[in-house]
Formats: C-alpha cells, structure tokens, sequence
C-alpha cells in the first residue's frame, strides 16, 4: 500500500516538474529560513549553558537610587561584600568577586593580549572549569598562580606541550606560574576570560577596596541546591544597607539563566532583554513557514480541474475518501522532503554568510539529535500543513458530475487562495515597512550631535612606557604629518567609566544624591576628541597648575544654578575645586537618551586609553603605520593595538542592526517566495484561460489588453494587502520604538514606499507571464475547436 501510494505520488510530481519545482523551491526557501533563526534561537538561549551550575551559580548586581529613581549596575559591588555574604547568609555555599583586565603575556620573543580575571578562588569551582592540566582545587595555593585557557597555552608554547609549572612574563613586569591550563569556553558565555589569577593579587595594597561605599567589582555566589531562593535574595539586599546604614543602595541575585535573555532593568526592575527578539524571531520563523506553505496550498488549489478526473476514475474504481487523502498527503510529504534536502545545501551555502550578519560561529551539525530532530520536525509540519487542505478539497470531488465532463466547482476555494495571496503579501509588506523604520530609527540616533567628532579617531591603551613617554610620543605623532593631535584618559569616551554621588557645590538646589560622572584627562583631550568648551578656558599642559581645577559639562552648570558657573567651587570627599571652563554636553552610555553630568580632572596618572586624532587629509594605511613605528619605538615590549571609535559606536548597535539586517533579509526572503506563488498561480490561471485568450486575439484585443485581463485580478490582491499591512506595521514598530527615549516618528511615506516596493515586485511578476501569454500563437490554442 506505502509503496503504491510513493509511487504515483512521484510520477505526479515527476509529470507536473514546472509546479513540483516552484513548491519545492518556495518551501525550500521557508524551510531555510526557519532553520537559520532556529539556529541563532539555540545559541542565544544556551547562552552559559556550558556550566553545569547554571541553576546555582548568582551574579549580584547593585541597585543604586539617584533623584529619586533605581539604577542597576553591573561591576559595582564593594569589596567585603563576597565574603559577608558566604559568612552572614544560610545557604550561599560559595561567592567570588573578580575585576576583569587586558594584560600582556610574553614567553621569550612572543607576547599577546589576552582578557581574563582576578577571581576568588571559590570562582573555579562555581564555573566548574574543565582542567586540562592541573587541579583546580589548589591552582591557588600560590600567590603567584594563574591558570589559562587550551588556546592561550597552544599560542604562547605550542600544541602538544605542556604549560604546568611554566613561567609566564605579565606586562612585562611580573613573573606568573601556570598552575592549571583549562579547556576553551565557548563563545556564547556572558562573562568570557581567557586566563584567570588570584584576586588577592590584584587587591594588593588597594585599602580602598575593603570599603563598603567603593563599588568596582563583579560578585558571584552560588547557592546550596536546598537554599530556597526567595530568602537568601531578601538577606542579600539586606546586607549592604546594614553595613553603611543608608537605604539608596542595595544588592540582589540575578540567575546565571537570565544574564543573556534579561538583562535590562528599569527603575531596579527586571523587565526584558534579549528574550524580547528571540521571541520575534522565532515568531518570524513561523510566518516565514506560513509563507512557504501558503504556496503549495495554493498552487494545489489551483491545479483542481486538472486533478479532478483522476480523483473522479479513482473514486468509481472503489478508492475512498481516506485512500484519496493519504495519496494527496503522501504528495506533499515527498514534496516538503525534497524541500527539507534542498535546504540542507542552502544552509550549507548560506550559513557563512549568515554567520557574518549575526556576529556568530554557528554551526550546522546536522547529524546531531538536536538539530536533525527539528529539522526532520520542520519538515513533517510543513507537509501535514501544506498537504491538508488540498487533500481535503481535491477528495471531495463529485466522481458523477466530474466524468459528465461537468467543471468542477471551486466554492470557497478560490476565496481561500485569494485569502492566502493578501496574507502572503501582507506580511512581506511589514517586513518591508519594518526594514525601513529600523533603518530609520538607527540613522536618527547615529547622526545626532554626540558632542565630539569620532571620525579619524583612534583609541591605543595605556600600557608599559606610554604613561611615562606620552609627551615624546605626542610630539613624534604630530611630525609625522599625520596626526592633528593625541590625549589621555582614563575612560573610553563611548561608555560611562567612574561615577560617585554626594558632591557638594555652590548655587543651585540641593542635589547631591545626582550621579556625576568622572574623567581623568591630559591637557589636549578636548581638542582631540573634539569637544567644544563653551565658556572658561581648559587645562594647562602643567599639571600641577590646574591639580585642584576642573571643567564640568553644561548639564553639571546647570545644577549650579543662575548666571556663570566659571569661578564656582564644587566639594568631593575632602577636596575643594574650583571650575575653569563648561564643556559642552556629550553623548556617552546610553545612546538613546541623555547622558549624566561630567567632571574633568588634569590628572593623566589615572589614565588608562590614549586617543589619536589624524588628520582628515591623511592617508589612514600610512598614518597608522607611523603611529605603529612611534609606539614601538617608545613601548617596545608591548604589541601595537588600536580600534576606531566610529568601530566602537557602529558596534554599540549590534541588536538594532540585528533586527534591521534580519528585516530586509526575511522581506526578501518573503517577497520572493510570495512572488513564486503568483507566478505559479498566474502560469495556472494563463493556461486555464488559454483558449478565451486565443479568442480575445482573434476578435482583436491587444497584448496589453490581455496582460491587463489577467493582471488585474491579482494587484488587486496586493493592493488589498497593502491595506491591511499599513496599519498592522504601525502598530508593531511603535511598540518597537517605544522602548527608546530618543526616537524617530513614523511617517506616512514609509508606508508609500513599501507599497510601491511590493506592488511593483508584484507587477514585474505577474506582467512576465502575463506578457507570454498574451503573446502566445491563437491558432494553437483554438485548432481542437
């Protein structure tokens, strides 16, 4: 019986080739584009997943309240606070604080960067690190100790070689032993670290960090699997109010499950994060199946009448209505099987470059239970999807009226496939729309004034000699011709760096609970970067002229009160000083909103990145290899390293750009297969009307008379379709858009635009077999007659 129904359902297939190519190549487009999502879905949801503590393991962030609002931090939690924690509150069985750094490792001639963390020792077994060489239970037990990844190991002293009880140079300055080396963490981990070493080290002569009021470290607890969760977090925000006696901050626990998908907090709340396009896009993954099904219920649909007499003989010869299915379901279960092959090899071809577009390293695996499971799962729903429907109509024919001859009825079929061409094509219209709002909302914020000009600027790290050499290297950069100028400081300029409350000054309301950001800088950072000092004057190239002057940005004048700010005298700890100068605001943390007040210090010891301005005129190749040349010749020991800021501010949109690539990517993805299903569907109507056209030709109408008969019908479709799109897509990127301060509105064009953009994609479709059939010889269509 299988055998038999396999058969004639692939000489079906095999007669029709034109249909059976268009079903299988639309459904092989949807089957793709589903299985690319899911494989992005799967990453991001097993973010972290390589720890075996996952449901255990605690980050302990801070929330912190200024002007009456709640702010969460991450790398905010005081020094003691681990060990209270582990000593004060049944139930947390282990904590670790570590702060993260670059730091250079050099094995005789070879030296590389590589990230990685200071850590408690209890941070091994929280993460249970996969030991290599070594044990982790006393990769500690040496002040001197570090243990390192498989790779930083293979890089520093090859493959096949042991690093245990080696000696690795750090900054050249400080003499490590390898204690352990441990396999590579993938690459979808929210704290990543390449080496890890004793916080103890670090902490070594930092009195400060045994405060409870200094926030600057990440803080990790886990849990004993008995501790119920409720308790031990009620304890943990407890804890820290208890020490400093004050209410305005406190910690809590945030699940190792939730550091990817939520992360976003609002007023000390947690509400989203990237779980928000997960669900999109597995949603879009969804529609974009529909999509592809839509087509094959379609263009079955359509194909009744030449499908009518063989259900009819089937029928008088005893065939059954369930038999009729199950060959009609056997069709498209072979159909979306093809399909389900075909998109394997696109996969393969695809994946790269979709690689490429998300930022990722995903792999196919295709033999692994986990993807060949969905994929085989896919492929079932996809043909019970597009095979029930046409089973279910094409059984029910009449076998009397069907071998009278009499046509059989279409009846709510050919209102369902119009149904299915206005739903297809109204979803290709929103991704369209969608594309276009994005791409509107991410220009709008990036070509808003950010208050410094981050073109041609490039960001080096302070490290080794820089500090001690950066006036010879500022002058040598400035020779070459090539470089306009070069500053220190000690925060990048794109994020937000240090901050404290409590400051006093003089005028204006009582506002010391306002967050103030700190800037460590040389003299000619604001001419470097770009920034405007509206009033007063900047810093002097002697430092100890202007050791107790500052400049703060428009929005700290404005908190001094009426009249000028330039004379005025602001308090921080013991320290009294004076402002010299207002800089005019710039935008750094949050692009989307605005950004805290600034306070700027001539204070270049504290300094930690140097800024390069070259020249708008100057090759950037050659500039770059001169700034390469000076830094060697000052900083020998270390390897040249540099980023551009435009990079870094690009990179700061990496889930809006997201979203808009995978926008006008499924838009393409949905327009093609919705245009495939017209070109099928109109090859169909053209030859059902072959012998009316001959007709019209013969009695004189037109090609264009005949393209517009036959096109008519189906624009009228997209039209309609446009209508419903419009105000659906409205209402769907709002919602997007309402989680941005800074924000574009959406205008009536871009709906104009992604009309036209859809009708004539439409309209090419339809005229190009519209157009051949009208020019198709009449003889030949009527000479049965």
């Amino acid at each position: 019986m299988l055998k038999n129904l396999l058969k004639i359902a692939w000489r079906n297939l095999w007669k029709n080739k034109g249909y059976s190519a268009l079903n299988i190549f639309g459904l092989a487009i949807g089957i793709t584009c589903a299985s690319l999502i899911l494989l992005w879905v799967e990453d991001e949801v097993n973010f972290d997943s390589v720890f075996p503590k996952q449901d255990l393991v605690y980050y302990v962030p801070t929330n912190n309240q200024f002007e009456g609002q709640w702010r969460t931090f991450y790398q905010s939690t005081p020094g003691p606070l681990a060990k209270a924690m582990k000593d004060e509150i049944p139930g947390i069985v282990g904590s670790a604080r570590t702060t993260g750094e670059n730091l250079l490792f050099t094995v005789g001639e070879k030296g590389i960067n590589r990230f990685g963390r200071f850590v408690d020792p209890d941070f091994l077994d929280m993460f249970s690190l996969s030991f290599i060489e070594g044990d982790a239970a006393t990769a500690f037990d040496d002040f001197d100790a570090i243990v390192i990844s498989k790779e930083t190991a293979t890089q520093l002293y090859g493959r096949n070689t042991t690093a245990l009880g080696r000696v690795i140079r750090v900054n050249n300055d400080t003499n490590y032993h390898v204690t352990g080396v441990y396999e590579n963490l993938p690459d979808n981990v929210s704290f990543g670290f390449q080496w890890a070493a004793p916080f103890e080290r670090y902490a070594l002569g930092k009195e400060w960090m045994k405060e409870y009021r200094n926030g600057f470290a990440d803080t990790f607890v886990e849990l004993s699997p008995k501790a119920d969760f409720e308790t031990v977090d009620a304890k943990v925000r407890e804890l820290i109010p208890s020490k400093i006696e004050e209410e305005d901050r406190y910690a809590f626990l945030h699940s190792m499950k939730d550091w990817r998908l939520r992360s976003n907090f609002e007023n000390g709340q947690q509400v989203d994060g990237q779980i928000v396009y997960v669900r999109l896009f597995s949603f879009i993954a969804l529609i974009i199946l529909l999509i592809a099904c839509i087509n094959f219920i379609n263009l079955s649909t359509a194909r009744s009448e030449k499908r009518a007499k063989e259900v009819g003989v089937r029928k008088v010869l005893g065939s059954g209505k369930r038999k009729l299915m199950a060959q009609f379901m056997t069709e498209a279960l072979i159909t979306t099987s093809l399909a389900a092959l075909a998109s394997i090899l696109f996969i393969w071809m695809l994946l790269p470059e979709f690689n490429l577009l998300i930022g990722k390293q995903l792999q196919l695996r295709l033999f692994d239970a986990v993807h060949l499971l969905p994929l085989f799962g896919i492929t079932l729903i996809c043909g019970l999807i597009s095979g029930w429907y046409p089973a279910l109509y094409l059984s029910s024919f009449k076998p009397v009226e069907i071998m009278k001859g009499v046509k059989a009825k279409e009846g709510s079929a050919h209102l369902i496939r119009k149904g299915l061409v206005i739903a297809q094509f109204t979803v290709s219209i929103v991704f369209i729309m969608g594309t276009i709002v994005v791409y509107q909302q991410v220009r709008h914020v990036k070509s808003r004034d950010m208050g410094y000009k981050q073109e041609n600027l490039v960001q080096l790290p302070v490290n080794g000699d820089v500090l001690k050499n950066f006036r010879s290297i500022r002058q040598e950069m400035i020779s070459t011709g090539a470089v306009e100028n070069a500053a220190l400081t000690n925060s990048n300029v794109l994020f937000g760096g240090n901050n404290s409350s409590g400051l006093q000054w003089e005028g204006g309301k009582d506002t010391e609970d306002v967050l103030i950001s700190h800037r460590y800088i040389s003299a000619d950072f604001f001419d470097t970067a770009g920034m405007e000092i509206l009033e007063g004057r900047g810093f002097a190239n002697d430092v100890g002229t202007d050791s107790k002057n500052v400049l703060i940005t428009e929005s700290f004048s404005k908190l001094m009160g009426q009249g000028s700010t330039v004379g005025k005298r602001i308090r921080r700890n013991d320290t009294e000083y004076t402002v010299i100068g207002i800089v005019k605001d710039y935008l750094y943390g949050d692009m989307y909103g605005t950004s805290d007040p600034v306070m700027f210090y001539n204070n270049p010891e504290y300094t930690g990145n140097m800024y390069v301005r070259i020249k708008s005129d100057a090759p950037m190749a050659k500039a770059l290899i001169e700034i390469e040349e000076v830094m060697k010749r000052h900083n020998p020991a270390f390897p040249f390293e540099y980023e551009f800021v435009e990079d870094t501010f690009n990179a700061m949109f990496t889930s809006e750009q997201l979203v808009g690539n995978l926008s006008r990517s499924f838009a393409l993805l949905a327009i093609i297969i919705s245009c495939l299903g017209l070109f099928g569907l109109l090859s169909y109507t053209a030859e059902q009307r072959r012998k009316e056209i001959g007709v019209r030709k013969v009695l004189g109408s037109s090609v264009s008379g005949i393209v517009k008969l036959l096109s008519m019908d189906f624009m009228g479709l997209v039209l309609i379709a446009l209508l419903i799109s419009g105000p659906f897509a409205w209402w769907m990127m709002e919602k997007w858009l309402e989680g941005f301060a800074y924000r574009i509105e959406i205008n009536g064009w871009v709906f104009l635009i992604a009309g036209c953009i859809a009708i004539c994609i439409a309209l090419l479709t339809v005229s190009f077999q519209a157009i051949k059939a009208a020019n198709a010889n009449p003889v030949k269509s009527l000479r049965a007659e």
